[in-house]
C-alpha cells in the first residue's frame, strides 16, 4: 500500500508530530486526530483490508502533510536560497508515485490496467457482455446474473430478475445459505429472464469446500431445459476471448469463463 508513496506517509508523520508540539495549532489536532481515528475505524467493519479501502484515510493524511509543509515554509520563508525547498519537496513527494507507476498511468489501456489490478475478476469483460445484452434485449426485459457482477446490470441498463446481485453469502458456511439459494432460484424461475449470465469464476462466488452447491446443480438443469447457449467468454491471465451468438464446439472451456444463455422461444 505504501510503495512509492513512502514520502507522503513520512511527511504526514512529521506533520502529526509538529501538530502535537506546536502550540499554535495544537487545538486543531483534536479534530485532525479524530478524523484520522474515525477514518481508520471506517476501514475495519468487515475486517477486510483491501488497498482501495485506505482511500478513506487520505483526507486526514493530506492535512498532516499540509501541516509539515506549512511549518517548513515558516522556517525557510526568510531564507532566499532555500525558500522554495518546501514547494520542491511537496512536488517531488507527489510526483514519485506517478513516476513509479508511469507505465500503469500512461502506457497501458484502461482494460489492461483493470486486468493488471484485478486479475481474475471479470470487470473489463462485463462491459462487452453488457453491450451485447443491451443490444439484444428491450428495456422491459430482465436479465439474471449468477455471480457477483452487478456492474453488468448497470452497463446493460437492464433490471435484474433477482434481488441477489451478490452471491458471496450464498457460499458462506451460515445457516441461511441454502434458503438464500432457494430464494434466488425461485425469483429467477418466476421472472423468466430473457438472458441468463453464469459467471464461473472463483472470485465471483468465493466458494469453499463446505459450500452448498445447490444453485450450481439447479443452473445446469435449468439452462439445459429452458435456455440455449448465446455466448461464451473465456478468460486467462493474459487475454480474453469473446464468442457471441453461435459458440464453436472446438472452443476449450477454461477454468475462468462466463456463459451467456438466451431463453428458448
Amino acid at each position: 500500500m505504501i510503495g512509492a508513496g513512502w514520502a507522503i506517509w513520512m511527511l504526514a508523520g512529521i506533520g502529526a508530530v509538529v501538530g502535537l508540539v506546536d502550540k499554535s495549532i495544537r487545538a486543531s489536532m483534536v479534530f485532525l486526530l479524530g478524523l484520522l481515528l474515525f477514518s481508520t475505524l471506517a476501514l475495519c467493519p468487515g475486517f477486510y483490508f483491501r488497498p482501495h479501502y485506505f482511500i478513506m484515510i487520505l483526507p486526514a493524511v493530506s492535512l498532516f502533510v499540509g501541516i509539515a509543509i506549512s511549518r517548513l515554509s515558516d522556517l525557510t520563508g526568510r531564507m532566499i536560497l532555500v525558500r522554495f525547498v518546501p514547494l520542491v519537496m511537496l512536488g517531488t513527494t507527489l510526483t514519485l508515485p506517478i513516476l513509479w507507476e508511469k507505465k500503469f498511468f500512461f502506457e497501458v489501456s484502461p482494460v489492461d490496467a483493470c486486468r493488471k489490478t484485478y486479475s481474475d475478476n471479470p470487470f473489463a469483460e462485463s462491459v462487452k457482455i453488457a453491450d451485447y445484452l443491451r443490444e439484444h434485449t428491450s428495456r422491459d426485459d430482465t436479465i439474471a446474473v449468477l455471480g457477483s457482477e452487478p456492474e453488468i446490470y448497470f452497463y446493460a441498463q437492464r433490471h435484474s430478475a433477482t434481488a441477489y446481485i451478490y452471491t458471496y453469502s450464498l457460499m458462506e458456511p451460515q445457516k441461511y445459505a441454502r434458503q438464500m439459494q432457494e430464494e434466488m432460484i425461485h425469483e429467477i424461475k418466476r421472472a423468466r429472464p430473457k438472458y441468463l449470465v453464469w459467471v464461473v469464476t472463483f472470485y465471483s462466488w468465493l466458494w469453499r469446500p463446505a459450500s452448498d452447491r445447490l444453485i450450481f446443480t439447479w443452473a445446469d438443469e435449468y439452462t439445459a431445459q429452458n435456455y440455449e447457449a448465446a455466448g461464451l467468454v473465456s478468460m486467462t491471465s493474459t487475454k480474453t476471448d469473446y464468442f457471441f451468438g453461435d459458440v464453436p464446439s472446438s472452443v476449450e472451456s477454461l477454468e475462468n469463463r462466463i456463459l451467456i444463455y438466451r431463453r428458448n422461444p
